[in-house]
């Protein structure tokens, strides 16, 4: 066998840049040295493409077996991760034999684990953390890395991730006080505001959203001493879409225009609840304020009337009662006003005419009219009640007429949040906030301000997984 010894091997022509040792496909090139060195300082030491290494030993790490997940029961490799599939049922994953350094990884492929365990089993007598038994992954998303450390331990846990990051196919969005009802997420909106969409869903129809914009009620009239009755003011006007693809129970006044987001800020404006009427002389009651959300508006509720002042009662989302004592038989406070489909309102409730008759109309609700005077006050019109928040509320109520004597009986606040009729000792009582509700009729000869009407809502819902 010939034998050629050199100190040292180096380029010797000015031409080409690359030094080749060895002899191509089938050949070997051993290098036998206590001290072997590759690559020069800054320089890069690389596999050729295609090829594996052997023998460098483990950097924490493992190479997944992405070309076989598993979905039965299977032993482990040292170095190796795997993906199991537990959605078809339960299965173990056996440990191989514990070896110092030895490394195995495993991650719930399907997020399944919660239902479908995936059992640790160790080699043997061997230990998982210290203990001689079997270890169950049961949490959905869960991953972990056990290394082997030494009899006394065992397989250690060195790393266990229980969170599932994925990417997002549905609708995310910012803005009011965020809840959850199911697979929807709800935004609430007490107060003026933004309703971000980040992002759309990657299904057309989860981005129509639900919605219920609500405006602010009307106030009533006030009166001074010796004044007629006051009507009930009218509830704010009511406005509720649901979805297609939507599950909660909807009021009967649901059927607005469909809204379809897209990535991109939406002003929300909460209309603010009329001021009662007050001072030395009657002064009428308020319309209550606009809400406004998404390309939906809501209007106001009309203010109550009184005899003195402003008659049959103010129009808008619903329309305010009419005073007591004057010539306003029959004469009705229009709602849905300004009109849209289905109707944001209904009307208020009339007066008979003149003394000695002393009971007002009652303001209109959401869902009904406001009911006549008859002696006594007349009632407010009931509101809506939906779900969309994720349990079932009333809003939009009128508030009920006032009165005085002989009969003195007030008019009911109207369900959803309107006031309660007053009467000659007692004064009406305001609409409750953020239930758009109107405000109640002051009673005949008491010196009191009107009261005022309650704040808006504006609620926007949809999928959010």
């Amino acid at each position: 066998m010939s034998k050629i010894q050199v100190d040292a091997i180096e380029q010797q022509t000015a031409c080409g840049t690359t030094l080749t040792a060895g002899g191509g496909a089938g050949k070997t090139v051993v290098v036998d040295a206590t001290t072997v060195t590759l690559g020069r300082c800054g320089g890069t030491v690389a596999l050729a493409s295609g090829a594996s290494q052997t023998g460098f030993g483990r950097t924490g790490t493992v190479d997944w077996q992405t070309g076989s997940i598993k979905t039965s029961t299977f032993t482990a490799a040292n170095g190796e991760g795997y993906f199991a599939n537990t959605s078809g049922g339960a299965f173990t994953m056996n440990l191989p034999a514990g070896s110092a350094g030895a490394i195995v990884s495993v991650v719930d492929y399907t997020n399944t684990f919660q239902t479908n365990n995936l059992t640790i089993s160790p080699n043997g007598t061997e230990k998982i953390g210290g203990v001689a038994a079997d270890a169950v992954l049961s949490t959905e998303g869960q991953s972990v890395t056990f290394v082997y450390i030494d009899g006394t331990e065992g397989w250690k846990n060195v790393q266990d991730s229980t969170s599932n990051v994925t990417g997002n196919p549905n609708l995310v969005a910012t803005g009011g006080t965020i809840t959850t009802s199911g697979n929807f997420k709800i935004h609430t909106f007490t107060g003026p505001g933004t309703f971000t969409v980040c992002k759309v869903s990657c299904t057309a129809a989860d981005n129509t959203v639900s919605y219920l914009v609500l405006a602010g009620g009307g106030s009533a009239s006030g009166i001074t001493s010796g004044g007629n009755a006051v009507g009930g003011a009218g509830a704010g006007g009511y406005r509720e879409n649901k979805s297609p693809v939507d599950t909660y129970s909807a009021s009967p006044s649901e059927g607005s225009t469909d809204v379809v987001v897209t990535a991109q800020g939406y002003p929300i404006t909460v209309g603010g609840g009329a001021s009662g009427g007050s001072g030395s002389a009657p002064v009428a009651g308020g319309q209550g304020n606009p809400s406004t959300g998404i390309g939906i508006t809501s209007a106001g509720g009309g203010a109550g009337g009184s005899r003195e002042i402003l008659g049959i009662g103010g129009t808008g989302g619903s329309g305010g009662g009419a005073g007591g004592g004057g010539n306003n038989s029959g004469c009705r406070a229009a709602g849905n006003t300004p009109p849209v489909s289905p109707s944001q309102g209904n009307a208020g409730g009339s007066s008979p005419s003149g003394p000695p008759d002393t009971g007002a109309g009652g303001g209109g609700g959401a869902g009904a009219v406001g009911s006549d005077a008859a002696g006594r006050g007349g009632n407010g019109g009931n509101g809506q009640t939906t779900s969309i928040s994720g349990s079932p509320v009333a809003y939009g109520g009128g508030g009920g007429g006032g009165a005085g004597p002989p009969q003195n009986t007030s008019g009911t606040a109207g369900t959803g949040g309107g006031g309660t009729g007053g009467t000659a000792t007692n004064p009406g009582s305001g609409g409750t906030t953020n239930r758009g509700g109107g405000g109640g009729g002051g009673g005949l000869n008491a010196a009191v301000p009107g009261a005022q009407g309650g704040s808006g809502i504006v609620i926007i819902r949809y999928k959010f997984q």
